[in-house]
C-alpha cells in the first residue's frame, strides 16, 4: 500500500492570481456555522424541555442526532471531495445545512426537531472535509499553520460562543432563531463559494458501501447504547434486546469496519495506512478528547447554571463571553507560533489549560455561588481551546498530499465527531446517573428539616421531579391541606435539596471530563517534534 508522501512541494494550484487567503472567507463561514451548531442547543435545553414536555434524555438527542449523522458521513464526504471535487461538495453542504436550520427552526414536534437536526449534520458532514482539504492544497507548506491558526481561531470560537448565541436568541426572539441565525449566514457564504472556491483536480474512486453501512451501524448502536442506557435502566429495552447487548453489537460491528477497511487497503473509506504515522494517529487521539470535553463542559455547565444559579439563558451564556474573546485572540498567535516552534508543545499548553479550567470548575461549582466564580476558570477553558484547535490541524494534515488531503481531513475530523458523539452520550448518561444517587441523598438530608409525616413523600416527590430542568428545578408537589407555613417549608427544602444534588452531579461529570483530556495531552506529548511520519 503506498503511504501519504510528504508534502513538501507548494500545491499546484491556479488561483488566478489571487492569494491562497481568498479561499478562506466561504470556508470559515461554513466552518463557522457548523461549529457553533455543536453546542448552541446546550443553552436551550431548559426551553425545550419545556416547549416541548419532554425529558432530558429526548432533548440530548438534538444534539446526539446532529453529530452522529454529521461524524458518520464524514469518511464518504471526504471521498466526494476526492472524486468530484472539494468546491461542488461544500456548496451541496451548504446548501443542505442551510435549509434544514429552516426546517430546525419551523419544528413544531420533537421528533421532527431531532429529524431535522440529523439532516443538519449530513449538511455539515459534506462541508468540514472540504475546508481542511482546500487549505492543505492551496496553502504551501510554510503558510499553511498560520492559515490552520485562522481555522482553529474560528473552530474555538465557534464553539464557545454558541452558548452565548443561544441565551441572547433564546431570551429575545425565541429559540427557534437558534436555527434561523444560519439562513442569512448561509446565503452569504453560498455567494462567496461561487466567488472565490477554486475547481481542485479530482481522484476517481470507487466508494466503499459496506463500509458506510458499517460505520453507521456500529457507531449509532454504540451512542443509543450510552446515552438510553439509563432511560432503560441498564437493562431490557424490547423483548430479549437490551441496553448492553446493543452496546456489544455496535463494538463488534466497528470492529468488522476497521477489518473491512484493512482488507481494502488505499480504497478503504478510512485508509488504516495513514494511522501507521505517529503523530497522525495521535493527533486524532487529541481531536477525539477536545471534542468530547467541549460537549461534556458546556451540557453541564449551562443546566446548572439556570436550573441551579437560576440565570436566564442570556445571563447563563454571558458567562462563557470572556472565554470566547480569549480563544479568538489567542488562536492565530498560536497558529503563527506553530510554524516557529513545534506545534506538539503549543497543543499541549492547550490540554492542561483545559484540564485545569475543568478540575477547578468541579472544585467551585457550588448552589449559591457567583457567576464570576465561573467566569475564571472558563478563562482558561478559552486559553486551551485558542492553544489547541490550530496546532492540532496542523499536525494531522502536515503528511497530506493532494491525493489523500480529502480521505486523511476526513478521517481526522471523523475521529474528532466521534469523540463529540460519544461525549455527548456519555455525560448526558453519567449526568442522569449521578443525578439518581446525589438528589436522593440531598433529598435525605434537607428532609431532616421538615416535620416528620412529610419527610418520606417529599423524598419521593423530589426524586420524581428530578427530570424537571425548566425554571430552578427541584418543585415538589405539596399534599392538599398541608398548612401554608409547612407548605413553603417543602418549597424550600425543594430548592436546596435540588441545587446541592445537582451541583454535586454536575461536579462528579466535570471529573469525567478532565480525565479525557489528560489523555488527549498525554498524546500531545507522545507525538514527535518534526511533522514526519515514522
Amino acid at each position: 500500500m503506498a503511504a501519504p508522501t510528504s508534502a513538501g512541494a507548494s500545491p499546484q494550484v491556479d488561483l488566478g492570481g489571487r492569494s491562497p487567503w481568498s479561499v478562506l472567507p466561504p470556508l470559515l463561514l461554513g466552518f463557522f456555522m457548523i461549529m457553533v451548531d455543536t453546542t448552541i442547543v446546550n443553552i436551550a435545553v431548559p426551553t425545550l424541555v419545556e416547549t416541548f414536555d419532554v425529558g432530558l434524555s429526548a432533548v440530548g438527542w438534538v444534539t446526539s442526532a446532529y453529530l452522529l449523522s454529521y461524524a458518520v458521513l464524514l469518511l464518504v464526504t471526504g471521498r466526494l471531495g476526492d472524486r468530484f471535487g472539494p468546491k461542488n461538495i461544500f456548496v451541496a453542504g451548504l446548501v443542505v445545512f442551510t435549509l434544514a436550520s429552516l426546517w430546525c427552526g419551523l419544528s413544531g414536534s420533537i421528533g421532527m426537531l431531532i429529524t431535522a437536526r440529523a439532516v443538519q449534520g449530513v449538511g455539515a458532514a459534506l462541508m468540514t472535509p472540504q475546508t481542511m482539504a482546500i487549505i492543505t492544497r492551496v496553502f504551501p507548506p510554510q503558510k499553511r499553520g498560520a492559515a490552520m491558526g485562522v481555522w482553529g481561531s474560528v473552530a474555538g470560537i465557534a464553539t464557545i460562543t454558541g452558548p452565548v448565541l443561544g441565551g441572547l436568541f433564546v431570551e429575545t426572539l425565541g429559540w427557534e432563531w437558534i436555527f434561523f441565525v444560519n439562513v442569512p449566514v448561509g446565503v452569504v457564504a453560498l455567494f462567496l463559494s461561487f466567488r472565490s472556491l477554486p475547481a481542485l483536480a479530482t481522484n476517481k474512486k470507487s466508494f466503499d458501501v459496506l463500509g458506510v453501512v458499517l460505520s453507521v451501524v456500529g457507531l449509532g448502536a454504540l451512542v443509543f447504547g450510552v446515552q438510553e442506557g439509563e432511560t432503560f435502566d441498564w437493562g431490557q429495552v424490547w423483548g430479549p434486546v437490551s441496553i448492553p447487548l446493543i452496546i456489544g453489537f455496535g463494538a463488534v460491528v466497528i470492529a468488522a469496519f476497521l477489518l473491512w477497511q484493512r482488507r481494502l487497503g488505499q480504497d478503504a473509506l478510512l485508509p488504516l495506512s495513514l494511522f501507521r504515522f505517529r503523530n497522525f494517529s495521535l493527533a486524532n487521539v487529541s481531536g477525539m478528547a477536545v471534542s468530547f470535553a467541549m460537549i461534556g463542559i458546556f451540557f453541564p455547565l449551562t443546566l446548572f447554571l439556570q436550573t441551579t444559579l437560576g440565570l436566564s439563558p442570556l445571563h447563563a451564556a454571558l458567562v462563557s463571553l470572556p472565554s470566547s474573546v480569549v480563544s479568538g485572540v489567542v488562536a492565530p498567535f498560536a497558529g503563527r507560533l506553530s510554524d516557529r516552534v513545534p506545534a506538539k508543545w503549543v497543543m499541549v499548553t492547550g490540554f492542561a489549560s483545559l484540564a485545569v479550567a475543568t478540575v477547578w470548575l468541579d472544585l467551585v461549582i457550588a448552589p449559591g455561588i457567583s457567576p464570576w466564580t465561573i467566569v475564571v476558570p472558563m478563562l482558561f477553558f478559552g486559553l486551551g481551546t485558542g492553544c489547541v484547535f490550530s496546532p492540532m490541524a496542523s499536525l494531522a494534515t502536515a503528511g497530506l498530499d493532494q491525493s489523500t488531503a480529502g480521505a486523511g481531513a476526513g478521517a481526522f475530523n471523523t475521529t474528532r465527531q466521534v469523540g463529540g458523539v460519544i461525549g455527548s452520550a456519555a455525560i448526558i448518561a453519567m449526568l442522569q446517573t449521578r443525578l439518581a444517587v446525589t438528589l436522593p441523598a440531598a433529598a435525605q438530608e434537607a428532609a431532616q428539616t421538615l416535620p416528620e409525616q412529610y419527610r418520606q413523600s417529599f423524598v419521593d416527590g423530589l426524586a420524581s421531579a428530578g427530570g424537571s430542568f425548566s425554571g430552578g428545578g427541584g418543585s415538589v408537589p405539596v399534599p392538599d391541606g398541608v398548612p401554608p407555613e409547612v407548605a413553603d417549608a417543602i418549597a424550600s427544602a425543594g430548592s436546596a435539596a435540588f441545587g446541592t444534588g445537582f451541583a454535586q452531579a454536575a461536579g462528579d461529570t466535570m471529573l469525567l471530563v478532565a480525565a479525557v483530556l489528560v489523555v488527549g495531552l498525554v498524546a500531545g506529548v507522545a507525538m514527535r517534534r518534526e511533522s514526519g511520519h515514522v
